[in-house]
């Protein structure tokens, strides 16, 4: 557990501490983090490749390399993603650091005791706004890509901030007031968010999660119309037919530093964010 938190603090500190601010804007610092997590993949003896994509005029890309699993040919895929681009005026460290620890996280304890599923871990770029929620989001060109070369896709995860906990009653919103009559008032959970068509593989995943982490999650399937639920790259996967979701910490109903300045490295729980990897990955074992 302790190599695990030590990993994720390192990772947020390289991508929002020293690189910084890695919007659609400043192509080099984007530049700057996919050598990060290129190399990253490269110490863990895999192989990374990187997709190209134009946007507004420049070039973008996603990184990602694939870890063979141990259940044949016949089994369809994984694919865990998260987006290491952060909205202009933030360092990004929740949004979207902790999720590109979590992965590259995954992505070594993958490598070196294999899962039963092959793996695609893709770091995407160009999540949030002005591409967010649009066919240039680095997530919808790749899940278009995968779904033009018939790749089989058992689900997708998409891990979108992983780091901010909070235990005072009240630190935690919803949407609504309803929301609070069945789900925790205070920020020290993990939620598992998908859509209606994705319900099945959320609660397989989940399932899995609780038989071997005592970490307190919660999930929610739902439609798009409440606000929050496809704000991430897993709503790519679902405009091809993909079940997929997001793990995350809530985001704007719990984070008070989400796309601010105040998005620091300094304000996250390592220990709380290695406990759902060091859980999440026994869970996948399962799937």
């Amino acid at each position: 557990m302790e190599r695990i938190e030590s990993n994720l603090k390192k990772t947020v500190f390289s991508l929002a501490g020293e690189i910084g601010e890695r919007s659609y804007l400043d192509i080099v610092k984007l530049g700057l983090a996919a050598d990060f997590i290129e190399n990253e993949f490269g110490s863990f003896g895999c192989t990374s490749k990187r997709q190209p994509f134009v946007y507004r005029g420049n070039t973008y890309s996603n990184i990602w390399t694939e870890v063979r699993g141990t259940g044949g040919e016949g089994e369809d895929i994984l694919v865990i993603g998260a987006h290491y681009d952060s909205a202009v005026g933030t360092p990004g460290a929740d949004d979207n650091a902790s999720g590109i620890a979590g992965l590259l996280e995954l992505a070594r304890l993958a490598a070196k005791d294999p899962l039963k599923r092959t793996v695609r871990f893709v770091a995407f770029t160009l999540e949030e706004p002005p591409a967010f929620m649009t066919s240039r989001m680095g997530s919808y060109v790749y899940a278009k890509d995968l779904r033009d070369g018939g790749v089989r896709v058992h689900g997708m995860i998409s891990l979108e901030m992983l780091g901010y906990f909070c235990d005072y009653e009240g630190c935690q919103i919803y949407p609504s007031s309803l929301f609070s009559l069945f789900y925790p008032v205070r920020g020290d959970f993990i939620s598992f968010v998908g859509n209606l068509s994705s319900r099945a593989f959320t609660r397989e995943v989940r399932n899995a999660f609780r038989k071997v982490s005592s970490f307190p999650v919660e999930s929610l399937s739902a439609p798009a119309l409440i606000p929050g639920v496809d704000f991430s790259d897993h709503r790519s996967f679902w405009k091809f037919g993909y079940p997929a979701f997001m793990i995350t910490d809530t985001a704007f109903y719990r984070n008070p530093n989400y796309h601010s300045a105040g998005d620091t490295p300094e304000t996250l729980d390592y220990r709380k964010s290695a406990e759902l990897i060091s859980g999440l990955y026994k869970a996948l074992k399962n799937i």
